[in-house]
């Protein structure tokens, strides 16, 4: 019995092996790769992202609106899916609620700029210049939405799976409601608007520089640079994070997640690291918030629904939990697709209105076939086991050799 059992349980493993998900052959190729390696074909990589609303393929192009403006709403989204997967992905906090920092963040911006708000300081006796009104306020939205996760986090960290979900759930819709009731500071559910936006390379043509609406023809229009920006700040922030991942911090933090009472006798300080996850990540989603404000110069209750919430959530888990550039494949799957589909009609149904239906199917297929996402992150953070096992094995056979 057992000599018949060894062929099949190779041959199991050999079919398991052959197949693969391309998203793990991909990763595994990466993962052979050496540091510079990585660096030279990121640099590629997101060089080429960059030319990409400049050059887009024609079967990339999308019908109604420009490729720039999608693309500049996908690096909103990514750096969302970034913060929300240290907290999520890294930490393995349950966070439903996340849309609430987005919110914080923007109305931060909105409420310092807009001249709709009672709290805006812009003008010639201000405290902040005209010009650099926006990139003067995102270190403070990045400060307050950080301030806000504090606040959040301290009181509900010690709870844990569906408890502190529900808490974070809460507190998205506390946002929404203090944004819909304060009128006397939020404007309501008018919202605020004329929001504050980098003024820069003002010319005869677009007068109020690049990242102004007035910039909406060609193919560098506001939106391709609102992309770039984007893209900016996203390559920085998978600087931070992944250094934060290969310290202390992230070796807790991965601790935490897989099991944290083990963690916590092994003499990890669980709750310390889980408030620096939130913090982190709240501060992230504020920069986003930020960031949206400036682009769109407006903001409104409406925008910061649970529905946003559940959609980052989505490109988390669509990516794969814990890796940063599959969080990035998946916002850009949920951002992408409803407007490539929009306006193609199959049976008089517009498909972009579907979007909806089509996430959850397609989560509902994931969980089933593949729960750990397109792109694991567990398999990368054991990557060096078999490395480890050579120089034990090393080891070992020069004791037994002396």
């Amino acid at each position: 019995m057992s000599h018949q059992a060894g062929p099949k349980t190779r041959e199991t493993s050999t079919m398991a092996q052959r197949l693969l998900a391309p998203g793990d052959s991909l990763r595994h190729r990466w993962d052979g790769l050496s540091r510079p390696q990585k660096w030279i074909f990121g640099v590629i990589g997101f060089g080429l992202l960059a030319l990409l609303p400049l050059f887009p393929p024609p079967w990339i192009a999308t019908t109604g609106i420009s490729l720039g403006g999608v693309m500049a709403q996908f690096a909103m989204i990514a750096i969302i899916a970034i913060g929300l997967n240290v907290v999520v992905g890294q930490a393995g906090l349950l966070d439903l609620g996340y849309v609430g920092f987005y919110a914080v963040g923007a109305y931060t911006v909105a409420l310092l700029t807009s001249p709709d708000s009672p709290w805006n300081k812009v003008g010639a006796n201000g405290f902040f210049s005209q010009d650099w009104a926006w990139l003067s306020c995102v270190p403070i939205a990045m400060a307050v939405t950080a301030l806000a996760g504090l606040i959040l986090g301290t009181p509900t960290l010690r709870l844990r799976g569906d408890y502190l979900a529900i808490v974070t759930l809460g507190f998205g819709e506390i946002i929404r409601l203090l944004a819909d009731n304060l009128s006397d500071i939020t404007n309501g559910s008018r919202g605020l608007n004329q929001i504050a936006y980098p003024r820069l390379g003002a010319s005869e043509r677009v007068p109020n520089g690049v990242f102004s609406s007035g910039n909406s023809t060609g193919d560098a229009n506001y939106g391709t640079w609102w992309f770039w920006l984007g893209l900016v700040l996203m390559v920085g922030i998978l600087l931070l994070v992944g250094n934060l991942e290969r310290s202390r911090v992230g070796r807790a933090w991965v601790a935490i997640r897989e099991d944290e009472d083990a963690a916590e006798v092994m003499g990890v300080d669980t709750f310390r690291f889980k408030l620096w996850a939130f913090v982190i990540g709240a501060g992230i989603g504020g920069l986003s918030g930020a960031l949206y404000a400036g682009q769109v110069q407006y903001v409104a209750p409406t925008n910061f629904n649970i529905i946003n919430s559940m959609l980052f959530l989505v490109a988390v888990v669509l990516g794969g939990q814990g890796n940063k550039l599959g969080v990035i494949f998946g916002a850009f799957i949920i951002v992408y697709l409803p407007n490539r589909l929009l306006g193609v009609e199959v049976f008089g149904v517009n498909l972009g209105d579907l979007k909806y239906l089509f996430f959850g199917l397609a989560l509902v297929v994931l969980m089933i076939f593949r729960p750990q996402g397109l792109f694991p992150v567990r398999q990368q953070l054991l990557a060096y086991a078999s490395s480890a096992r050579k120089l034990l094995r090393g080891a070992d056979d020069s004791k037994a050799a002396a």
